[in-house]
Formats: structure tokens, C-alpha cells, sequence
């Protein structure tokens, strides 16, 4: 009987290997532009109640139709995805639409105690969003590299979405998509626990305040 190695050259040799399908990427952010890029204010920053921190970000969703961008953020210390659109290109409207999302789920003046994280993409830092942000006195961050460790809260909810649920089924159309994003988004707001906040649930903890029990050593393994 040949060793594992020699069996596995064997199985490679005669094409017998399995190919794993390797997901197509699409690129979300280009911060090649001459917009006004920002500094990072939550660098080192622990947010100790809701609406404190919101991180934004934009991901992909595959469908038979083709490729869907969803536009998310999430609020960094509940973890609650607070505002979320979705749409067939990478324009600004889209990440527009969800803020408007979460913007509306403010009280009083709480936006002007509010810092929007995100990346340095042409969406975040377009007239638009930048002055909608600005009109309510919301502060504005964006990371300093392409290190996604600088915006790691909001890249940890999109693998949650993807891994957990959107890899795992396949889409047929666009405006299924939508719906079926819907769904999810309210499983993990108010059904899924996140490690990174006790074993709670984001609309929990997006009642409460003061410094969450974390179940993990690393910050940036949050789950």
C-alpha cells in the first residue's frame, strides 16, 4: 500500500483530485480617486454604548442574474447591523440608502456623538455621502490602509453573512436576493449570539451599555 503522499500524487497525476471551485472576487472599494480621505478616529478606541461607533462597509452577493453589492453598517458595539441596501452596481445611492437606514433609527441628538467608520472607497468619501454625514454632525473616520484589520467589526459581519448563510445557498434573481437578505439580517440582529459580545444577541446589547464580556483572546477574532 503506497503512503498517503505517494497516494495523493498517484490520484493527482491521473486527474483523479477533486478541483474546488474557487469563488470569483469582485473588487468593492477604489480609493483611487480626489476625494477628501479622512483620518482614523477609532484607532485604539473600545466603544462602551450603541451608536458610539458605526462601521460601514460594501460586499458582494453572487446570484443566477449576477453579481449584487451589499452595503452594510453595523453599529461597533452591539454588532446590530443597523442600515443595509443592496443593489446591482457600486454607486453611491446604494450606500446612501442604508445610511438613510440607520440614520432613521436615531434619537435626538445622538448622531452628533456618532462616528462613521469606513474605507477610503470613492462611495464613503463622494459629496454625497461626506454632506449627508456632515447635515446630521455625525464625525467622520475611514482606515488608513488596506489592512482589514483597520475596519475589522464590519469585515467580520460580512463573513458572518457570507459564511453562515450566502455561501451555503444559491440565489436566483436579484430581487430574491433582497429578500432573502432581509431575512438573515434580522436572524443575525435578533437570533444569532456573537461570541464578541457575551454569546448575545446585537438587538440585546444594543439596549445596553457599559463594557461587554468577550468570550476570545484576540480582538480581531470576533465572532
Amino acid at each position: 500500500m503506497p503512503g498517503r503522499d505517494a497516494f495523493i500524487e498517484l490520484l493527482r497525476k491521473n486527474g483523479l483530485m477533486v478541483q474546488i471551485k474557487r469563488r470569483k472576487r469582485y473588487r468593492t472599494t477604489d480609493s483611487n480617486h480626489n476625494y477628501r480621505k479622512y483620518p482614523n478616529l477609532i484607532e485604539g478606541v473600545i466603544p462602551h454604548r450603541p451608536n458610539e461607533i458605526w462601521v460601514a462597509d460594501i460586499t458582494y452577493v453572487e446570484t443566477d442574474e449576477g453579481v449584487c453589492y451589499l452595503s452594510l453598517i453595523t453599529d461597533a458595539y452591539s454588532h446590530k447591523i443597523v442600515g443595509w441596501a443592496v443593489g446591482p452596481t457600486l454607486e453611491t445611492i446604494y450606500p446612501l440608502e442604508a445610511l438613510h437606514m440607520a440614520l432613521n433609527t436615531l434619537q435626538g441628538e445622538e448622531a452628533e456623538h456618532l462616528i462613521h467608520h469606513s474605507d477610503r472607497g470613492c462611495q464613503y468619501c463622494s459629496m454625497a455621502y461626506v454632506s449627508e454625514l456632515k447635515k446630521r454632525g455625525v464625525s467622520i473616520s475611514m482606515t488608513q490602509s488596506g489592512d482589514p484589520l483597520e475596519n475589522a467589526i464590519a469585515e467580520r459581519a460580512n463573513g458572518i453573512l457570507k459564511m453562515e448563510w450566502l455561501y451555503k445557498m444559491r440565489i436566483g434573481t436579484r430581487e430574491e436576493c433582497s429578500s432573502i437578505l432581509e431575512r438573515i439580517i434580522g436572524f443575525y440582529n435578533k437570533e444569532r449570539p456573537h461570541m464578541s459580545i457575551g454569546m448575545q444577541t446585537p438587538e440585546v446589547v444594543h439596549t445596553q451599555v457599559g463594557e461587554q464580556k468577550r468570550c476570545w483572546k484576540n480582538y480581531y477574532d470576533m465572532s
